[in-house]
C-alpha cells in the first residue's frame, strides 16, 4: 500500500511547501499554511475523456476570436455585466452573501438558456431535486426541462455531463462539492481548489460555459483559497441589504469584458427582476425641501444613475462627536469634514454626523464628494438644496472641486428625470454644452458651492448664523 504523504498549502496565494512554516515564502501572508494530503485519482483532464486535445502551438494572428461567439443569458441585466453573454468554456464564480439570492439568479439563468433551446445541467449540492422544483416554481421561466442533479462527488458527474452535453453547467456550490482526489473534508482548502480545477478542465474539453456559487465569509471576502479566483475566468459578487430589496451585480475579475459595469435588480416574488431605470428605483421615495439631502449623479461603468445623499448633523450630546456612514467609505466622509472644517468654515468638530446613501447602494467613486459634501453642509446650516438640483465632483485636500469622468452622461441622466441644475467642476462646465432647458453652475471651490447654497434661501439665515 503506498505511503500517503501531505503538503503545506498557503490559503491565500496556493503556494506549497514540504513542512509548516508560520509565514508563507510566495507571498509572506502569516499563519496561512495548513495542511492537505495528496492522494491519487484522476487527472482533470480525464473527466470527461473527450480525447480534445489542445494542438500545438499557433500564430496569434491566425487566432479567429469569431470561433468561440457568446451566447445570451436572456438576463439584461447579467449580459451586461459580462460584456454581451456567456462564453463557452469558460468559469464563472458567482459569489455573494447568505440569503442575498445567489441560487434564485442561477437558477433564472438556467431556466432561461434552458428556453433558449440549449441543454443546461444543473447540480445541487445544498438542496434536493424537490426543494429545487419548490424554488423554480414562483420563477417566471418554465426551467422544467432543466437536468437536475443532486450530487456531491465530482467523479459521478463525468456520467451526467456526457449524456446530457449541456451548454451550461451550473454546481451550487463549490463548498459542498468532493473529489476522491484529496481525502479532506467538503470545502476545505485542498477540496475546494482540486474540485474547481477538476470542473474547469471538464468545461474547458467539452466547451460548456461552468457557473460555481461560492460563498462568503464575515469579511465579505470570498470562502476557499485565493487561487480559486485565479483559476475562474469571471468573478461576479453579488450584493444588496437584507431590508432592501435592490441587489447589485458587480464583476470584479472579467477575462472577456469590462470589470466596471453593473447590473441591477429587484427581489420580488416571482424572483429577481431587473431594473432598466435604476436612478427611478432610488428616488421614488425621495421627500424634497429638506435639508440634508443631495442628488449624486455616479456613473457604473458606461451606466449613469442617481442616488440620493442624505446627512444628518446633530450637536454632540457628550465625549468624542460621533461619525457613521452607511453605504460610502467612512475615511472619504471623514476627509470632506475636515476638508469643510478648515476650507469652507462650517464648525462640524463638535457634532454628530450621519451620512447614508438610500436604497441599499453603495458608493465608490470620488465623484460623489460634492454631493456629500454639500448634503453634510445643507444639514448643518438648515439650508436645503433646490428640488431641482444635482452635484458631481470631486474635493481636494484645498477645498477645490476638481473634474469626473464622463460629466455629459451624468449630466444628460439629470436632465431626464427633471433636475434642470448640476454642479460641477468649473473647468468642465465651461466647455460643456446643457442639455434643453438645463443649467450648468460651474464651482471651483467648495466655498463658492456653499455661497450658491445660500444663495437659493436669500430669506433664510442659516442655523449658524441665528
Amino acid at each position: 500500500m503506498a505511503r500517503s504523504r501531505s503538503v503545506y498549502a498557503c490559503t491565500e496565494c496556493g503556494a506549497q511547501a514540504p513542512r509548516w512554516l508560520g509565514r508563507c515564502p510566495s507571498c509572506g501572508s502569516w499563519s496561512t499554511l495548513v495542511e492537505e494530503p495528496v492522494g491519487g485519482g484522476p487527472a482533470p483532464e480525464d473527466l470527461l475523456d473527450s480525447g480534445r486535445s489542445g494542438g500545438g502551438p499557433v500564430r496569434l494572428a491566425e487566432v479567429r476570436s469569431e470561433e468561440t461567439p457568446r451566447f445570451p443569458s436572456c438576463i439584461g441585466e447579467l449580459d451586461r455585466v459580462l460584456g454581451g453573454g456567456l462564453v463557452p468554456g469558460a468559469v464563472l464564480l458567482l459569489a455573494g452573501e447568505p440569503g442575498v439570492g445567489k441560487s434564485t439568479l442561477a437558477l433564472q439563468l438556467a431556466a432561461e438558456v434552458c428556453g433558449a433551446g440549449r441543454s443546461v445541467l444543473y447540480v445541487c449540492g445544498e438542496e434536493s431535486p424537490e426543494q429545487v422544483r419548490l424554488r423554480a416554481a414562483r420563477l417566471p421561466g418554465d426551467p422544467g426541462d432543466v437536468w437536475v442533479m443532486a450530487e456531491t462527488r465530482v467523479e459521478v458527474l463525468g456520467a451526467a455531463w456526457r449524456e446530457a452535453r449541456p451548454s451550461l453547467v451550473v454546481i451550487d456550490s463549490i463548498q459542498t462539492v468532493r473529489t476522491e482526489r484529496v481525502e479532506s473534508a467538503p470545502g476545505s482548502v485542498a477540496q475546494v481548489r482540486e474540485c474547481a480545477a477538476l470542473l474547469a478542465a471538464a468545461a474547458k474539453s467539452s466547451g460548456a460555459a461552468l457557473v460555481l456559487v461560492g460563498h462568503v465569509t464575515k469579511e465579505g471576502a470570498i470562502a476557499g483559497p485565493r487561487v480559486l479566483e485565479h483559476l475562474v475566468d469571471v468573478v461576479l459578487t453579488f450584493e444588496g441589504d437584507r431590508t432592501h430589496s435592490v441587489r447589485t451585480l458587480r464583476a470584479t475579475k472579467n477575462r472577456f469584458g469590462s470589470t466596471q459595469e453593473v447590473g441591477v435588480f429587484e427581489m420580488s416574488g416571482s424572483g429577481l427582476e431587473g431594473v432598466d431605470n435604476p436612478s427611478e428605483l432610488f428616488l421614488a421615495e425621495r421627500r424634497p425641501g429638506v435639508p440634508g439631502s443631495c442628488i449624486v449623479p455616479v456613473l457604473e461603468g458606461t451606466r449613469p444613475m442617481l442616488l440620493e445623499v442624505q446627512a444628518l448633523v446633530a450637536p454632540a450630546g457628550y465625549g468624542t462627536a460621533r461619525r457613521t456612514c452607511l453605504g460610502i467609505d467612512d475615511g472619504r466622509v471623514a476627509l470632506l469634514l475636515a476638508v469643510l472644517d478648515r476650507r469652507a468654515g462650517i464648525d462640524l468638530l463638535s457634532c454628530d454626523v450621519y451620512v447614508n446613501v438610500t436604497g441599499g447602494v453603495r458608493v465608490a467613486e470620488p465623484g460623489a464628494d460634492l454631493g456629500v459634501a454639500l448634503a453634510i453642509a445643507s444639514s448643518r446650516l438648515d439650508l436645503p438644496l433646490p428640488d431641482d438640483a444635482a452635484a458631481c465632483g470631486e474635493i481636494g485636500l484645498g477645498g477645490e472641486v476638481r473634474r469626473v469622468g464622463r460629466i455629459d452622461l451624468r449630466v444628460r441622466e439629470a436632465a431626464r428625470l427633471g433636475f434642470r441644475r448640476v454642479l460641477l467642476p468649473e473647468r468642465v462646465g465651461a466647455s460643456l454644452e446643457a442639455p434643453p432647458a438645463s443649467e450648468l453652475v460651474p464651482v471651483a471651490d467648495l466655498t463658492r458651492a456653499l455661497a450658491w447654497l445660500r444663495a437659493q434661501s436669500p430669506g433664510r439665515r442659516p442655523a449658524k448664523d441665528r
